[in-house]
């Protein structure tokens, strides 16, 4: 069974839908509690960086989080989602992660191109991914739907999956044993996106 964290920061009828055409069952939990029961984890997330870590830690779940991800089971990040996954964020001020994944999170640099780049980065894009069981059944390059004005930085380059370019090559997909995450939205990125959910389905 697999449980989408519903801390009031996330998408989660689009990520539940999506797993309802893939004929999986899911369920939207808000109890952290509770997480310990369930085969994986997503942790969605649309919005700031900072509001995001207080919602979790309002509803007591830094710490389940942190528990489950010491396990075996998969836990995956989409967009914001992904982000918390690191130790910090420079987002409106600086403000610590969840810490699972060795790194930071920082604005797209603007500053080096003589036209700037439009901030959010929104639309489709592609991401060149490397071997790995998330991305089974998808070429190498495939084109997914980004919206986000902050990206990662990861410490170790062995924790990056997925990159994609705009402007310059940035991390959009990371693993880390069983700790996931993704930038763009699968939910919203048609049948290479729900490639993508189908292959966390069956980790």
């Amino acid at each position: 069974m697999i449980a989408i964290v519903d801390y009031n920061m996330g998408n989660l009828a689009s990520v539940q839908n999506a797993f309802k055409l893939l004929g999986e069952e899911s369920v939207v939990e808000s109890n952290p509690e509770r997480f310990k029961e369930y085969d994986k984890l997503i942790l969605p997330g649309v919005g700031a960086f900072g509001d995001a870590m207080e919602h979790l830690q309002e509803r007591s779940m830094i710490e389940a989080l942190r528990e489950y991800a010491k396990g075996e089971k998969p836990i995956l990040g989409i967009c914001l989602g992904m982000q918390l996954l690191f130790e910090s964020s420079n987002e409106f001020g600086n403000h610590e992660g969840l810490g699972l994944i060795k790194g930071h999170v920082q604005e797209f640099d603007t500053s080096r191109f003589s036209h700037p780049l439009k901030v959010p980065h929104m639309g489709w894009n592609r991401m060149f991914t490397s071997k790995h069981p998330l991305f089974e059944n998808l070429d190498e390059a495939h084109y997914l739907y980004f919206v986000h004005s902050f990206h990662v930085v990861c410490d170790n380059e062995k924790d990056i999956i997925g990159e994609s370019e705009y402007g310059y090559k940035f991390t959009s997909a990371v693993a880390h044993n069983n700790i996931m995450g993704i930038q763009p939205h699968p939910e919203k990125s048609h049948k290479n996106g729900l490639a993508i959910l189908k292959n966390f389905i069956k980790l």
